[in-house]
């Protein structure tokens, strides 16, 4: 365990401070681009740190880990183990939900070099009185540096005296060799060439939520107890016992901002609404306000707020998306004209994916000459709800937006709310999404859905997993999303979506469902795409939640494993299995002290059984 504060170990070192610096630190890990960014954890994780360090010629080198809270001024230290090639590894421990600093350090030990000459002279039998009047040297300087334990530097003392006479040298040599001398001078030993890593790294250390989460989806105004009428949020409170008992503990809206009225979108994405289309919740923001506001069909602040309250009864947090982008009757296109792209027509600029395009969609133009104000105001959408009660968000597209802006609003958000917890959405290329984590989001959503084969399936796990991606990145496994239904779900019936909730569930200790859409089963796409036919972005539903076919129960089946299963509350104890059959994905996972352990087994084809050794 860690013995030694900041102050001695500055006093130690000062003793060979101008000596010619020896000792050579490199290669320290974890160190996201040089420190730049910081690793996550949550309390209850170790942080393991590995460096190569060394020195010239053949002395001993020591190593450990400085680590302390961010609130703290000592330092711990954690003493390094030694491996092969100069590779040495320490582990500690995140108890706090505090952000945590740690960085290397490295010396030369002279007296364990002593120590391991001292074994080699007296296996050869030569005479090694020198030698002890050598090491009586080094633990006069070590009494010295003992501070508070007036009882070790009075041993170490005695044996200095001892180590000098001359018909002593049989104990001497005995008790050089011994292991309490050797702890002692661990602890109190000079430290010459005394180095240390030029960087101090960090943790980010956040709320156990951020590393285990369990996500339901859903659109409130489709739950209205009368078929065809917009529903609100007291119409959903009586759905919370249910998705409790499922096992949700995060219930996440769509935009709950008004929805604007011009270029609306009628159903199926189309361009002419009908009078009763309630248009897509990511147009965001009409006369009745923006993204401060709420949807008057859903309800008031205060509805929403005792929503929330109900929810946290039953163990469910809510999440809001969070859309940057706004419909043309937003409140920002009339008072900040700025902030928006206008073409040579003197028009703003729509959105577009082409060949998609968006007619009912601004996008925020963050390259402006109002920047500053801009991202205040961004931020201060965060900030208002936050004040709100609520605690998590999933950001709508965030790779569209700069890293500088995502860097500085989620950095100062999560100074004053520490729980914060926010979600990136973004489907894009890969350092694009690593840059947004490593930026500061905590979850991310991730390539799950385009995986298919055991062997996709493990070389992503492998990059998950077992790369530098571990420490940053948090994935959150989605089957489906009111954008996306992927072919496999199309086309591989009940059997594929039993499958894909198994494999999210259980590979990562993050994931999410878009219902009731996934539990009901549906699979009928609008022809030619991987989207819903009929999408609810665009139209009320009047769901039957108890339809014969659904998998309610064996959601919550699956969940209560997860729930009291430990091993499958972290995704990075995943570890491959081999199989004699392609089809059968096995995989397993573990606690730490091994007693929890699962085997997963998992058929890769929906269309038929396969057996196998595993």
């Amino acid at each position: 365990m860690p013995t030694k504060t900041a102050k001695k170990t500055s006093r130690r070192k000062s003793a060979s401070v101008a000596a010619l610096q020896r000792v050579v630190i490199e290669d320290v890990k974890p160190q996201i681009d040089g420190g730049a960014f910081p690793v996550k954890r949550v309390p209850g994780e170790y942080v393991t740190v590995t460096a190569t360090v060394y020195a010239d010629a053949h002395d001993d080198v020591e190593a450990v880990v400085l680590v302390r809270r961010r609130s703290e001024t000592q330092w711990r230290e954690i003493p390094m183990r030694k491996g092969i090639n100069d590779l040495w590894t320490a582990d500690f421990f995140i108890e706090y939900q505090e952000d945590y600093v740690y960085t290397v350090a490295g010396w030369i030990d002279e007296f364990s070099t002593w120590r391991r000459k001292l074994v080699k002279l007296w296996d050869a039998g030569q005479d090694v009185r020198l030698e002890m009047k050598v090491a009586a040297q080094l633990l006069d300087t070590a009494a010295v540096n003992v501070n508070g334990s007036l009882q070790d530097g009075r041993w170490l003392k005695k044996w200095a005296r001892d180590f000098t006479r001359e018909g002593e040298v049989f104990a001497s040599a005995y008790i050089g060799m011994s292991r309490p001398l050797f702890d002692l001078m661990k602890r109190f030993g000079e430290r010459k060439s005394y180095r240390r890593f030029e960087r101090e790294l960090t943790v980010r250390v956040d709320r156990q939520r951020a590393l285990y989460s369990t996500w339901y989806e859903l659109f409130p105004r489709s739950w209205s107890l009368t078929p065809g009428k917009h529903g609100t949020f007291k119409d959903c409170e009586r759905l919370l016992p249910e998705l409790a008992r499922m096992g949700f503990d995060v219930l996440y809206f769509p935009p709950i901002h008004p929805i604007g009225s011009a270029h609306r979108k009628g159903r199926n994405n189309s361009l002419t609404a009908g009078v009763t289309d309630p248009g897509s919740p990511w147009a965001v923001g009409n006369t009745d306000g923006g993204h401060k506001a709420i949807h008057a069909q859903l309800g008031t602040l205060k509805d929403f707020k005792n929503f929330m309250a109900a929810a946290s009864k039953h163990g469910i947090e809510i999440a809001l998306d969070i859309a940057f982008q706004c419909s043309p009757d937003h409140p920002y296109v009339k008072q900040h004209p700025q902030w928006f792209k206008w073409r040579p027509d003197k028009t703003i600029q729509y959105a577009e994916n082409p060949p998609k395009k968006y007619e009912d969609i601004y996008p925020i133009n963050f390259d402006n000459d109002d920047y500053q104000n801009l991202k205040e105001e961004l931020k201060d959408v965060f900030v208002y709800w936050l004040k709100q009660g609520v605690r998590i968000f999933r950001v709508d597209n965030p790779h569209t937006k700069p890293f500088p802006f995502w860097d500085e609003v989620i950095g100062t958000v999560r100074e004053d709310y520490p729980d914060v917890i926010f979600l990136a959405e973004a489907f894009t290329r890969p350092h694009v999404m690593q840059r947004l984590a490593k930026g500061g989001f905590h979850q991310s959503y991730t390539y799950f859905t385009w995986r298919n084969s055991r062997y996709e399936f493990r070389e992503y796990m492998h990059e998950l997993t077992r790369t530098e991606m571990r420490e940053y990145f948090r994935p959150n496994f989605w089957p489906n999303t009111p954008d996306i239904l992927p072919p496999h779900l199309q086309h591989g019936g009940r059997p594929a979506f039993m499958q894909r909730l198994v494999l999210a569930a259980t590979l990562s200790s993050n994931y999410g469902i878009y219902g009731p859409a996934f539990e009901l089963c549906l699979w009928e796409p609008f022809p030619g795409k991987e989207e819903y036919v009929h999408s609810e972005k665009y139209e009320l539903k009047d769901w039957d939640w108890d339809a014969p076919w659904n998998l309610k129960d064996f959601i919550t089946r699956i969940n209560r494993i997860r729930r009291d299963n430990p091993a499958l509350q972290t995704t990075w104890n995943y570890g491959p299995c081999e199989s004699s059959n392609e089809n059968l994905y096995c995989y397993h996972k573990a606690t730490a002290d091994r007693c929890n352990i699962l085997l997963i087994v998992v058929n890769m084809d929906p269309y038929q059984t396969h057996s196998g050794q595993v």
